[in-house]
């Protein structure tokens, strides 16, 4: 697969989410955004204000993680923190499922989990992306992961946090994919530090890339 750096840099969401991030890295990744014209800038829902503002004058999106990185706040702390950041302006919300309720059978709370979320974000007209966590899921689990957040109505699937042992893998991705059609989004994050890496996701599936690498990826010949 062949694409430009502009082409390329649309399918990426420009990530922080470090937790010693300081202003000043936070307002740099912003002003990278900006340059490269990213889809995004994904952050913690603190820095959400200052990264509306940064990004006032461009076509980039602030996106938020909520119950980031273990998934195993409540259902209603996670609307809430959907809510507040959305208050704060984002526009995107990246989630992460309860992982533990998925490994335990317990599909019926995980579905109810990401729907209320779901309801909360598109209320706002916004976006929901659902993080899998596929570091923890043998195939048959990723499926149904994505069955469920399908179900409960999300835009997006998305392979990690990035905090577990493991982030995107290119077959996961391409089994997302599969499970899901053309009817969600497929978000590939974690682990991507080379253009070729990137090429090779999008080529799998996926329409969403969450890089930190993102000046090196689009830097490279």
């Amino acid at each position: 697969m062949e694409l430009t750096t502009a082409e390329l840099a649309r399918y990426l969401d420009h990530t922080n989410l470090k937790p010693d991030a300081t202003q000043a890295e936070i307002e740099q990744t912003c002003q990278e955004a900006k340059k490269y014209q990213t889809a995004s800038v994904c952050v913690n829902a603190h820095w959400i204000p200052l990264v509306k503002a940064q990004l006032a004058d461009s076509p980039v999106n602030p996106i938020a993680v909520v119950g980031f990185p273990l998934g195993a706040t409540s259902t209603a702390a996670k609307v809430a923190e959907a809510q507040d950041a959305m208050n704060a302006g984002a526009e995107e919300i990246d989630m992460v499922i309860n992982i533990g309720e998925l490994l335990s059978n317990n599909d019926t709370f995980v579905q109810s989990d990401i729907a209320a979320v779901s309801a909360a974000v598109h209320q706002e007209n916004k976006l929901l992306k659902v993080i899998i966590e596929t570091s923890f899921l043998n195939n048959d689990q990723i499926v149904k992961a994505c069955q469920l957040a399908e179900a409960a109505q999300a835009d997006y699937v998305k392979t990690s946090t990035g905090f577990s042992s493991a982030g995107a893998k290119v077959e996961d991705v391409a089994l997302m994919r599969k499970t899901v059609g053309d009817r969600l989004g497929v978000k590939a994050s974690g682990g991507i530090h080379s253009r070729q890496e990137a090429l090779d996701m999008i080529a799998a599936g996926a329409s969403r890339l969450g890089v930190s690498a993102t000046v090196k990826i689009l830097e490279e010949n």
